[in-house]
């Protein structure tokens, strides 16, 4: 139970279901062609959790003295499992990560694409060792990791068998697919903001420089309600654009219901925010809001074609 506190497990859970939800619950159901079979899917799928496994890991053993001042409870490292033991899991799990990756590239014949996997794995480390502790720049580096565990998908499934006769079909789905990304980039970004103002305390001990340390509480509060305004904005748009106007009332509810009204509840609720349980929660339900996001393309789906 240690190890899997330690990567962070309930988050990879998160992220292995997003990655399946998108295959078996939008892609399946196009009618395209696909260049890798299930279990190779699978491995795909697995080769992720495992480097982002290995992020979580480094970024808990270097952060294991900020971590014992906000989050002591969660502190495994020097305890149920020692530093080195830390380092040997890490390397194992992108060793285990990137292998896979090159496996899967060679199958796809574009060997190339495993460069993505080892530069993912390096940015985690160096961000762990240095880049978080940058104004804004970790925040970035988390959110678009995020973004592109989405994207891995279509180009390592779809790009492969991508030809001019079914180019145009292939770039709306690679579209979709976009889309979902910026949204997750962008919920996880003003996410990891709201972190750092729950974690404002050890950071500023260990000389972090987050936003919530440049500009103050009060000041990143509103920063982050303001910036709560373009996935709002984002939302009201999709639904009305994209799912409302062609008669997907199903998915359109779940938006409204799932998505959106979380979200304004987020708005409201950010600017009485002042003390570590306040943020902590407000962080959950960005959570909340971004995995029933990401569900929603198979509601989407099951709407088109099941209950139109």
């Amino acid at each position: 139970m240690s190890f899997l506190k330690l990567i962070r497990y309930q988050n990879l859970l998160m992220l292995a279901l997003m990655q399946l939800v998108f295959k078996y619950g939008f892609i399946d159901f196009q009618g395209i062609p696909q260049a890798l079979n299930h279990w190779q899917y699978g491995m795909l799928v697995f080769a992720t959790v495992c480097i982002a496994a290995g992020g979580y890991l480094i970024n808990n053993i270097i952060d294991r003295g900020t971590d014992e001042e906000n989050k002591p409870e969660n502190v495994v490292i020097g305890n149920a499992i020692s530093e080195t033991m830390g380092y040997n899991l890490y390397i194992a799990l992108n060793v285990i990560g990137v292998g896979l990756g090159f496996y899967i590239a060679n199958v796809v014949e574009k060997p190339s694409f495993a460069a993505a996997f080892i530069i993912i794995a390096a940015t985690l480390y160096v961000y762990a060792n240095g880049l978080k502790q940058s104004l804004l720049i970790g925040n970035f580096i988390v959110a678009i990791l995020l973004s592109l565990s989405i994207l891995i998908i279509p180009v390592f499934d779809l790009l492969p068998v991508i030809f001019p006769h079914n180019q145009v079909g292939m770039g709306i789905i690679f579209k979709i697919l976009i889309d979902y990304a910026v949204f997750a980039f962008v919920l996880n970004f003003i996410r990891e903001i709201v972190k750092d103002l729950e974690d404002i305390k050890g950071d500023y001990n260990h000389g972090m420089n987050t936003l919530p340390i440049a500009l103050g509480v009060a000041r990143t509060v509103k920063v982050v309600f303001g910036l709560s305004f373009i996935p709002i904005g984002f939302i009201i748009y999709y639904i009305n654009e994209n799912l409302f106007s062609n008669d997907l009332y199903y998915a359109s509810a779940y938006g409204f219901i799932l998505i959106l009204a979380p979200l304004l509840y987020f708005t409201v609720k950010i600017l009485g925010a002042k003390n570590k349980k306040d943020f902590g929660h407000l962080s959950n339900v960005l959570k909340i809001v971004i995995f029933f996001g990401i569900l929603s393309i198979a509601v989407i789906n099951w709407n088109i074609l099941y209950a139109r």
